[in-house]
Parts: C-alpha cells; sequence; structure tokens
C-alpha cells in the first residue's frame, strides 16, 4: 500500500531497476580506481532522474525535491548512492533556481539537470565547524570586481565540479557587520587552490580542502541579492537535509533487505535464524524507524515545495536525524545478523559500516539537530 501518486511510483521503480544495474560492487571499484562513477552518473543525467526538479523550461523534469529525494532514495537502495545529487541538482539547482539571475539560470540549469555539468558547494571551514556563524572567509568589492579570501574543508567532488558555490561574507555598506553571500567560482579561477583530503571512508567521491587569498571574481559570480544569503542558505540547505535523509533511507533499505533475505535462509537449529526473535525483533524495529524516518522525509520534501521554508527546516532535520540513526543501525544490525559473512566482500555490507557512520556527522550532527529541535521547535534556551 503506498500514498504515492503512480506517477510518482512509476518513477520509484524506474530509478530502482536502472540503479540495480550498477550497485555496490561497481562503486567499490570505481573507489579502487580512483575514478568517478561517471558511468552511472551520466546514465542517471541522460534518464532525467539528476533533473527531475529543475525547471521544463531549462530542460528539467519540472517536479520538486520530493521526486529529486525518490530518486536518491532508490538509488541508495541499491547501494548506488551518489553523493554529488546532494550538492549539485539539489543545494546548487534549487539556489540558482530560485534567487540567480537569468543568465545564471540560463548556464547552470540545463547542465546541472542532465548532470554536464557539476557545482559542488562550499561551506564548512577549520574553525567554523557547526557553527556558520564564525565563517571567515570574506568577499570585498574591488572596483566592479570581488576580491575574496578564505579557507573551506570537507567540499565534496571538487576533482570533478565544473566549479563550486561559496559561502562567503560581505560587510553591510549601513551597520559595518558581515553577512553572508554566495559566489560561483569555476575550478580554474586563478588563485582557487585545491588540495585532496585523505579519508576512511570508501567512497569515490573525495573530499578537499579549498585555499584562496584575494581571489578576482566578477561582479556576475554574486548569486542574486547581496542582500539575500540567508534565505539562500535556507533555500539550499533545506534540501541538503532532505537529500540526506532519502540517502539514510535507502541505505537502511538495503541494509534490511540483505539481512532479511539472509535471515530467511540461513538455518541454524533446525530453523531459519529469522524465526528467533532475537533476530527478527531488531531486524523488525528498524524496519518501522526506517518508516518514520520517510515519512518526516516525504514530509520535509512536500512543506519545501509548497514554499514553506521554515516549516521545511523542522521537518527536514527531523528527517534527517531520524534518517540517519535507522541507516546506522540498519547496517550494524545487518553485519550481526550475518555474522562473520556480514564482513566479507561477497555480501556488500562490511565497507558500508564506516560510511553510513557519516549520516550521524554531515552535512550537520546529531547534536546540532537536537539543538535545533530543542530551542526552534520546543522553545526552549540556547546554551551557545
Amino acid at each position: 500500500m503506498t500514498t504515492e501518486s503512480q506517477e510518482r511510483q512509476e518513477l520509484r521503480a524506474a530509478v530502482n531497476k536502472f540503479a540495480a544495474g550498477y550497485g555496490p560492487k561497481y562503486m567499490e571499484k570505481c573507489y579502487q580506481d580512483g575514478e568517478y562513477p561517471w558511468e552511472l552518473w551520466r546514465e542517471a543525467g541522460k534518464l532525467g532522474f539528476l533533473g527531475v526538479n529543475i525547471p521544463e523550461e531549462f530542460g528539467g523534469g519540472g517536479a520538486g525535491m520530493y521526486e529529486l529525494s525518490l530518486v536518491a532514495e532508490e538509488l541508495n537502495a541499491q547501494g548506488s548512492g551518489l553523493l554529488l545529487m546532494v550538492v549539485s541538482p539539489a543545494i546548487c539547482g534549487n539556489i540558482i533556481n530560485r534567487f540567480g539571475t537569468p543568465e545564471q539560470r540560463q548556464q547552470w540549469l540545463p547542465g546541472l539537470g542532465d548532470g554536464s555539468k557539476i557545482l559542488v558547494f562550499g561551506i564548512t571551514e577549520p574553525d567554523a565547524g557547526s557553527n556558520s556563524h564564525r565563517i571567515t572567509t570574506t568577499a570585498k568589492r574591488d572596483g566592479s570586481d570581488w576580491l575574496l579570501t578564505g579557507r573551506k574543508v570537507f567540499i565534496s567532488g571538487v576533482d570533478v565540479a565544473d566549479a563550486v558555490l561559496i559561502v562567503a561574507r560581505t560587510e553591510d555598506a549601513k551597520t559595518g557587520n558581515l553577512k553572508p553571500a554566495l559566489f560561483i567560482v569555476p575550478r580554474d579561477t586563478p588563485g582557487f587552490e585545491y588540495q585532496p583530503i585523505d579519508m576512511a571512508v570508501r567512497l569515490p567521491e573525495r573530499q578537499f580542502s579549498l585555499f584562496f587569498d584575494d581571489m578576482r571574481l566578477p561582479a556576475e559570480a554574486l548569486v542574486g541579492d547581496p542582500d539575500g544569503g540567508i534565505m539562500q542558505l535556507f533555500a539550499g540547505l533545506n534540501p541538503e537535509r532532505i537529500m540526506a535523509a532519502a540517502g539514510g533511507v535507502g541505505s537502511a533499505r538495503y541494509a534490511l533487505d540483505r539481512a532479511v533475505d539472509y535471515a530467511k535462509t540461513r538455518t541454524v537449529f533446525k530453523a531459519p535464524i529469522g524465526a528467533h526473535q532475537a533476530i527478527s525483533h531488531p531486524l523488525a524495529q528498524i524496519k518501522i524507524e526506517t518508516e518514520l524516518a520517510k515519512l518526516m522525509m516525504q514530509k520535509a520534501a512536500v512543506l519545501y515545495d509548497g514554499g514553506d521554508d521554515f516549516g521545511a527546516a523542522e521537518a527536514a532535520n527531523m528527517a534527517k536525524y531520524a534518517a540517519a540513526e535507522a541507516s546506522v543501525r540498519a547496517i550494524d544490525q545487518a553485519v550481526q545478523t550475518l555474522g562473520g559473512n556480514g564482513l566479507t566482500v561477497e555480501y556488500d555490507l562490511g565497507t558500508q559500516l564506516a560510511n553510513a557512520r557519516i549520516m550521524r556527522i554531515a552535512p550537520v550532527s546529531r547534536e546540532m539537530i537536537l539543538n535545533y529541535v530543542a530551542t526552534t521547535s520546543l522553545g526552549l534556551p540556547k546554551s551557545y
């Protein structure tokens, strides 16, 4: 039984079938070869899956975050998740569509929709962490140009991106206070430097540190209104959390499916191990938690697509928290269900342990989500 429309059910089935042709062994090979999963990315773009949220006038599907999160969920449910879907069509695509100039929309949206262009997102800094109010990357006017100075860390996919959407701060002419602003920085911009970060997780998408000192940008690099930075951030961060939740829900489904299949057929003490409550009850709990996370993710997507940024923020944070917890528990329990087999290459679960753990940290930690819910949803005083 489903509450989704026929069109969404058909999209879900199509993505699931497509993703099953790739899977964790393909992603692991890409990682080992040091290659981005271009075949998967380009085919997904060709089939219209990457651009379901991009307006039809720019070659997209004309739908919204609900459909894009559906695509991400089904890809992850087959072990074929694409991290850059979170940043390119979701974060950057929504920001440029809602706040970009006509020229920026025409330049970027068609390519983001079909996958021929990749735009990644640069917000995290070494000394800011989860406190985006401490961002020190600054942009100052120099004639009609901008000079950008700062550093970013844990920026995904810079090596395969055409440009990075950088979150910086500009000085308010009236108050002198710093306020956020977003700039599109092509990767080949003079003065733009990036270095890979060695990570313990086995993902084909690499992480980078960025460096720039008085890097000159033209006036048209600024996205939208220089006074609209806060709203632009909300336009990007809500989709980020919705997509992270979709990845968590899909990953939980992936692990749960494998655990259930194994528990049905593995026989010990004259009965399948799934007949024992020590095995079946934890899996049943994870099923419940995954479905609840999915419902909150769908609520967040509906609110966002309906234009309710504030309502979407609460639901998106809750969805991300719930999906992360479900994903980590699902993969851990799947490995436990399979025993030693859970850590073999054959069953494609062991490498997911560290990858799933990211969900509790990025793109926003569970502690910061609890802070948000405590202060925003419950009205409790802040401790920071």
